[in-house]
């Protein structure tokens, strides 16, 4: 019949329309003059696994423990977790670790998907919000401003600022408002530009993009944008949540000297999280002008307060305060810092601040994972003195130190994740748990043993060289 699949071809269509197969409506064909069948075809391909054969449950990995219960596997799944957040490159490296970076939101229509919940523009909103708690806590001498998308047009949320608590402010006054209208690119990057136009040439400039649009609404050539923004030096980054975009891409690209890891698109809530908190490292110095030394005058105030019964004013804020800092070279008040002084432009800063920065020039290098060979020195946790498993087999632990040892292996085998629970530093050679490792990594960046310096006391295998004793 004329409406069957493949069964009826006209004797007026060509040859090469059907692919050399000649039919007539006629006569009936001759089995032997018949052409190969398409069974035929498919038996001469390769044969290969589609792509929902190959997936990866993540409950096959799960395997019971020796007493029957899923704590040894559950507790080797967070660890690895905790520890892959640790390996990362610890080169030391050239950095700018004094940044002025703006922060563009996207308050487009787009962000009212909920495909990140509870929407885009909420979580968006939740994130900046932790970004610049973490991006001044990462680098304490750095600027921040803030600028959002909407209507086709650049809104400018905060201005350029080294002082977290305005920016928190004046976007804790945005979340509320629903996003609306289109995005525009160029518009937000032709604002960045004016922003980081005055700043410094010893510094990094820096945007930060969160896209979540497919389109940008643009009033001319976004690509003579680009080409201003390379002669600036300006570097862009940015956390896609759609899809990948071309121009995107190549804004990212051709700003970074043809690095593209500047671009990415997040796959899930926490994947957004951490695409965001990256970028609070500072980046790698490229250009010979940022590499060459410079001498920088800043101040080191002292905490003062008030006479009794009376009252100062802060400088930064026209706002009557009873504490604050004395500007070392005008004698204007702050009432926070690090901070710019407003009569003599003079960088304020505590020592603390300054000493903080400098741990992305010297990082803390990963610890090693100790094997069940090399645990048997230690019994508890350097830093915290939490009990170590018991090594398999080991001597006058009794029947109940074997099976505590027997749990570990329960766990998934992850690269980066110890077997015996214990993280040894190669400097000071003592061991940690991987809660201390990812505390002294986050937040300490300093090994507490090579701090308490007892790389030349005399080891044994009851104490990991505790610096203290605990009554029974």
């Amino acid at each position: 019949m004329a409406d069957s699949d493949g069964d009826y071809q006209g004797d007026d269509a060509s040859e090469d329309e059907f692919g050399g197969r000649q039919v007539s409506s006629g006569a009936p064909l001759d089995p032997r003059s018949r052409p190969r069948t398409d069974k035929s075809k498919k038996g001469n391909r390769k044969v290969g696994k589609a792509a929902w054969e190959d997936l990866q449950r993540s409950w096959d990995a799960v395997v019971e423990g020796a007493d029957g219960t899923l704590a040894g596997t559950i507790e080797g799944l967070v660890e690895a977790q905790k520890r892959a957040r640790l390996l990362k490159d610890t080169t030391p490296l050239q950095r700018g670790i004094i940044r002025h970076l703006v922060l563009v939101l996207d308050m487009s229509f787009a962000m009212l998907e909920k495909d990140l919940l509870p929407s885009r523009h909420q979580l968006s909103m939740a994130y900046a919000t932790e970004f610049v708690q973490e991006y001044f806590e990462q680098n304490p001498i750095s600027q921040l401003a803030i600028i959002g998308m909407r209507d086709g047009i650049a809104v400018r949320i905060s201005d350029m600022s080294g002082n977290p608590g305005d920016h928190l402010e004046k976007l804790e006054t945005w979340v509320k408002q629903e996003p609306q209208g289109n995005p525009s690119l160029q518009n937000a990057l032709e604002m960045c530009r004016g922003a980081l136009f005055h700043t410094p040439t010893h510094g990094t400039r820096e945007v930060l993009i969160i896209y979540g649009a497919l389109m940008s609404s643009d009033p001319g050539d976004i690509h003579d944008t680009l080409q201003s923004l390379i002669k600036d030096r300006i570097r862009v980054s940015i956390v896609g949540l759609a899809a990948q975009v071309a121009i995107c891409e190549e804004l990212c690209s051709k700003t970074n000297g043809g690095d593209t890891s500047s671009y990415n698109v997040a796959l899930e809530e926490q994947n957004f999280r951490d695409l965001l908190l990256d970028v609070t490292t500072p980046p790698v110095t490229r250009t010979k002008e940022q590499s060459n030394a410079s001498l920088l005058m800043m101040g080191f105030p002292s905490r003062t307060l008030a006479a009794p019964e009376t009252t100062n004013y802060c400088a930064c804020h026209h706002r009557p305060t009873r504490e604050g800092y004395g500007c070392t070279r005008c004698g204007a008040r702050v009432c926070r810092l690090p901070a710019e002084c407003p009569g003599c432009g003079l960088t304020l800063i505590l020592s603390t601040h300054l000493a903080r920065s400098y741990h992305h020039l010297f990082p803390l290098r990963n610890w090693t994972e100790v094997p069940w060979s090399g645990a048997k020195q230690s019994k508890s946790c350097y830093s915290c003195l939490t009990p170590f498993p018991e090594v398999p087999g080991r001597s006058g632990g009794g029947s109940g130190g074997t099976a505590k040892g027997q749990e570990k292996p329960d766990r998934p085998v992850v690269k980066g994740l110890s077997e015996s629970g214990r993280y040894a530093c190669e400097v000071c050679r003592n061991h940690f748990c991987i809660d201390c490792d990812l505390f002294a990594h986050e937040v300490l960046h300093n090994c507490p043993g090579c701090q308490s310096d007892t790389r030349g006391a005399p080891r044994t295998s009851e104490a990991n060289g505790t610096a203290m004793e605990i009554d029974p």
